[in-house]
């Protein structure tokens, strides 16, 4: 047996055994920070290994040393860019053998307060690009991986948003990719059942990040009036996130939404 033929041998049993390390085996999008951190610590916590990916190495190994022993890949991605995509995932096979989850962080608000007819087409590419588009890079690439794997399957969970139901004033770009996202999320659940790839959406309201800090200074609502708005810890959706992942790929979340109880979105607030 030739070099390469040993090495596809050895990927070949690692992904039939979950891995070298035999555990589960998620990339998260956006794991330096926020959501991205607190289900990378989840996930942890549930004995899977982690690839942790972000524009900034630095987040990404606090995140990793937060996480203790567990394996964690941490690979600098911006997925915008489908060649840097592309390197992440190859990181992955490279590493674990196989990928179980895709959590499908990565998102920007974008410029905020900017009334819509004053937002900049450069700014509203920007938003696209992060938010739709790289979750669609992300989503292709963890398909391919999970089709092609054996044995064959795994599981996409998309972060939407509240926004992906109702927007919130001058949000005009954030909300149409939260919108999209949910069009993404049914595609992807459609097109992923004959290989066994599930494809899932979390809908979050108020968690207490860095995104969201204007909430508890005031935030314009749909009156023109500014509120102070409740929020929930960040840990509160992990334990949704981790959830959603640990289910068989028989069985599927396919949209869930967690929010401050508090927050103005059901009704008037």
């Amino acid at each position: 047996m030739n070099t390469e033929q040993t090495e596809q041998a050895g990927r070949t049993a690692r992904s039939r055994d979950g891995g070298q390390s035999g555990r589960k085996v998620a990339v998260v999008t956006g794991a330096g920070s926020g959501i991205g951190r607190a289900v990378a610590l989840a996930l942890a916590s549930g004995g899977w290994s982690l690839a942790l990916a972000g524009r900034r190495a630095e987040p990404l190994a606090e995140t990793a040393a937060a996480a203790g022993d567990t394996e964690a890949l941490c690979v600098t991605t911006d997925v915008t860019d489908a060649d840097e995509v592309a390197a992440l995932f190859t990181a992955v096979r490279d590493r674990f053998g196989r990928l179980d989850l895709l959590f499908n962080n990565a998102g920007t608000f974008g410029p905020g307060g900017v009334p819509l007819e004053e937002l900049a087409v450069a700014d509203w590419r920007a938003v696209v690009d992060v938010n739709l588009t790289g979750a669609f890079l992300c989503a292709q690439a963890a398909y391919r991986q999970m089709k092609e794997q054996d044995p064959q399957g795994g599981r996409i969970i998309n972060n939407g948003s509240i926004s992906a139901h109702a927007p919130r004033p001058h949000s005009i770009a954030y909300t149409a990719t939260k919108h999209a996202i949910t069009g993404l999320t049914k595609s992807l659940s459609l097109d992923g059942r004959p290989y066994r790839i599930a494809c899932g959406q979390i809908d979050i309201g108020n968690a207490a990040t860095e995104m969201t800090e204007r909430m508890q200074t005031g935030i314009l609502q749909a009156n023109g009036e500014l509120a102070v708005e409740p929020v929930m810890a960040a840990a509160d959706v992990a334990r949704t996130v981790l959830h959603m992942a640990e289910l068989p790929l028989e069985a599927n979340v396919q949209f869930a939404t967690v929010m401050a109880t508090n927050m103005p979105y059901v009704g008037r607030g």
